[in-house]
Formats: structure tokens, sequence, C-alpha cells
């Protein structure tokens, strides 16, 4: 790979598995991934899901963070609007002091939920309106000054902790640019605008303390096996969760029932969230991936694995490594 390959585990409670179990899962993924010599490994919010555990993120990324070592953690992001940006500056001011030099914070402005729990989470409709201000506010309690008079986080003045912004639109590489800070695209979920909203950031891009050149992350999902067979299989396994994610009101679908839907126009959604997909051996991954570098005219990427349970993810991870020539063990 001419890029560092980073994770982005989604904590999936694959069917028939506890919360309790995937959080085992992904203390041995970014354990593994430690060992292997990727660069991060990130945590997204999401609420409501019930197949997402990682909804309290920076508890979980506290737990990740005990049972590794070196290897950094963060956020994928933090629905920066669901919170304040005082209670968010010393939660991950508390990680950087307990596990220094290791923890990344990006920021989103999406509720990661719906309507209902957006109202159950207190959040006010407007409050993404205010996602820049809440940024520099958060940003100030970090690294200082404050922007709240009398106000200081503690811990988490002084800190430092790095900010990303996430998007998978303009507005957040327009606002990356003009903060100076890296952009994350997610174009492993919404991949329609990505390459417009990277030529923008670069265009853009206004250098600062904390970053002097532009610097794009951008999302791809990835299943590699040890057959073109198996990782074709399990893809189609992650499509038809996902129609159960997104069309299923807490009802899972047969697999009959979720191939119709995907060959619905409804269900072709689902195909085209997962455009940007490197699903087969390592070599053919590879390829792809490097592709997907150049397309997205990307500095990083980060993956997240896709395949079914503990086990084939791990093994993914593994494959990757290898085949990317960044395997140390």
């Amino acid at each position: 790979m001419t890029v560092p390959l980073s994770i982005l585990d989604l904590a999936t409670i694959a069917k028939g598995q506890t919360a309790a179990e995937s959080f085992a899962g992904s203390v041995a993924m970014a354990q593994r991934a430690e060992e292997l010599g990727y660069s991060r490994v990130w945590y997204a919010e999401h609420h409501n899901m019930s197949s997402i555990a990682s909804s309290a993120t920076s508890v979980l990324i506290a737990h990740i963070a005990a049972n590794t070592s070196s290897i950094r953690l963060g956020a994928g992001g933090v629905m920066l609007p669901n919170h304040s940006p005082l209670t968010i500056a010393e939660q991950f001011g508390t990680l950087e002091t307990l596990h220094p030099g290791r923890i990344d914070l990006g920021l989103g402005r999406a509720p990661g939920s719906d309507q209902n729990t957006m109202r159950a989470l207190r959040r006010d409709p407007m409050s993404a309106d205010s996602f820049p201000q809440d940024v520099l506010e958060l940003q100030g309690y970090l690294t200082g000054p404050t922007r709240i008079h009398g106000v200081e986080a503690t811990p988490g003045k002084g800190t430092n902790v790095p900010l990303y912004i996430l998007g998978s639109s303009l507005f957040g590489a327009r606002l990356a640019a003009q903060l100076g800070l890296p952009y994350a695209f997610a174009s492993h979920f919404a991949p329609n605008a990505l390459q417009d909203a990277v030529a923008a950031y670069r265009r853009e891009f206004k250098p600062s303390a904390q970053l002097d050149a532009p610097h794009v992350i951008a999302g791809v999902n990835v299943i590699a096996a040890d057959s073109a067979a198996e990782a074709q299989s399990m893809f189609q396994a992650t499509k038809r969760a996902r129609v159960s994610l997104f069309f299923g009101n807490g009802r899972v679908f047969t697999d009959d029932e979720a191939d119709m839907i995907l060959d619905s126009p409804q269900g072709q959604h689902v195909a085209q969230m997962m455009k940007y997909s490197a699903i087969g051996t390592p070599d053919v991954v590879m390829d792809y991936l490097d592709e997907f570098t150049a397309h997205a005219d990307a500095d990083e990427l980060i993956v997240a694995h896709q395949s079914n349970g503990t086990e084939a993810r791990l093994r993914s991870v593994e494959l990757l490594a290898t085949a990317a020539g960044m395997a140390r063990v």
C-alpha cells in the first residue's frame, strides 16, 4: 500500500450474538490490528440500532485502550450535536490523559439515529446548525484558549487531542478546509459526493496549528477471504443484514425475503451505499484498494471489515495486512 491503513470497527452485534460478545470481538480486532501495523481503529456513535454496540463511544474506546498498548484509537465519530462540547472535551481529555498520544476525536453533525431517537437524546432539531461553532468551542477546551470565559475542561485543557471532521458532503469538506483539520469522508456508506468533496477540501484548505497540509481519509468496505466464493457469500450476507437494519423496523428478514428486497428499486439503495467495496481474495482486494486510493485522492484508507462474525473479520484483517506488506507478525 502507498498509504496507511486504518480500521473502522462498527462493533457489530451479529445474529445470535450479545453486546458483550461484540465487545470481546472489538478487543480482539484492535489487538490484532496493533500487532499487524494498522495505523488506528475508530468507533462510531450510533443509537437505537440493535446490531451496533458502539453507542457509548468514549466508554468503548476506554475499554479497548486498556486492552491494547500502542495503536491509536478514536471516534469515527462522535456526533457532536448530540452533546455539549464541554462534555466531549472532558471525556476525550480523560482518555488522552490515561492513554497519552493514542486518542483521536472525529466529529460529525448527523444524529446517528432516527427522529424519535433524536428526541430521546434530548437533541434540539436545530442543533446541527451550530456545528462549526461547537467544533471551535470544543477545540478551545482541548488546546486553549477557552472560548467560554471562565470555563475549562479538566481533564482536557492542554491535551491537544487531534480533531478530524467527518462528512459525506461538501459542507464537512469546506469546514475541515477552513479550520485546517483532517477530513474523513464516509464513502463506505455514502459514496456519491466523494470526489467533489475531496477536491473542494484540497482546494480550499488553510494550514492550522494542528495540520500544515491537507489530509484525506476515505472509508471503504473490505471482505478479504481465502476464496472468492467465500468473500462473495459474506458480502451478500452483509447486504441482507442492511436490508433488515434499514427496512425491518425491528424484524429480521429471511434470506429469501432480503434478496427480494435487494432486487427491488428500494433495495438498490443498499447496493449503492456499498458502492466502494473490495471483495475477494487478498490480491483482488489489494488491486481494488490501490485503484480506490487514486480515485479518492486519499492520504489514508479506513477500512470497514464486513466479514461475518469475529473469526472471519479477524481473518480479513490479517489477509489484508499481509497483502499490503505491513504485517509484522
